[in-house]
C-alpha cells in the first residue's frame, strides 16, 4: 500500500465544557476531553468490567466557536479527526508529550440536558438545524433521474 491513513473516530462523552483561546487573527481553538468506554465480563469471575479511555480533543475556529456554544460537560457527540502528538519543554525543562485528537467533523449526538429532561421533550435548536440540514443533503442526494 502506497499511501497511509490518520483517522480516528470517537463516539463519547465531554468530560468537562470546552475551553477556548483566540488569536490575533480572528482565529480560535478549543479544547475538551472526551471520555469513551469499554465494557467486558470477566470470564473467572463473571463480574461486568468498564473501562474508560480519555481523549485530548481540538477543534478550530467555526467549529471551536460552535462547540463552545452548544456543548457542555456530559454531552454525547460524535467526532472524526486524526491523531497529532505535541512536544513541549515544561517548567523545569523536561520534555513532555501529549496525543490529541483534531477534529475536522463531529456531530452533537445528545445533550445533557434531554437526558436529564422527560421523554417527550420539544427538540433543540440543534436538532432542528441538524435535521434540516440532513434533509437539505437528502434531497441533493436523491436527485436520481428514474
Amino acid at each position: 500500500m502506497a499511501g497511509t491513513i490518520n483517522k480516528v473516530i470517537l463516539i463519547g462523552h465531554l468530560g468537562d465544557d470546552v475551553k477556548m483561546h483566540y488569536f490575533e487573527g480572528g482565529n480560535a481553538i478549543g479544547r475538551f476531553p472526551i471520555a469513551t468506554n469499554e465494557t467486558y465480563t470477566n470470564k473467572q469471575t463473571g463480574e461486568k468490567i468498564t473501562s474508560t479511555e480519555w481523549h485530548n480533543i481540538v477543534v478550530r475556529n467555526k467549529l471551536a466557536e460552535i462547540c463552545e456554544k452548544y456543548l457542555t460537560k456530559g454531552d454525547k457527540i460524535y467526532c472524526e479527526g486524526r491523531i497529532k502528538t505535541r512536544q513541549w519543554e515544561d517548567d523545569a525543562g523536561n520534555k513532555r508529550y501529549t496525543t490529541e485528537i483534531h477534529v475536522v467533523d463531529m456531530t452533537f449526538l445528545t445533550t445533557k440536558k434531554e437526558l436529564n429532561a422527560p421523554q417527550q421533550a420539544p427538540t433543540t435548536k440543534i436538532e432542528k438545524a441538524a435535521t434540516s440540514e440532513q434533509s437539505i443533503n437528502d434531497v441533493a442526494d436523491d436527485d436520481l433521474p428514474f
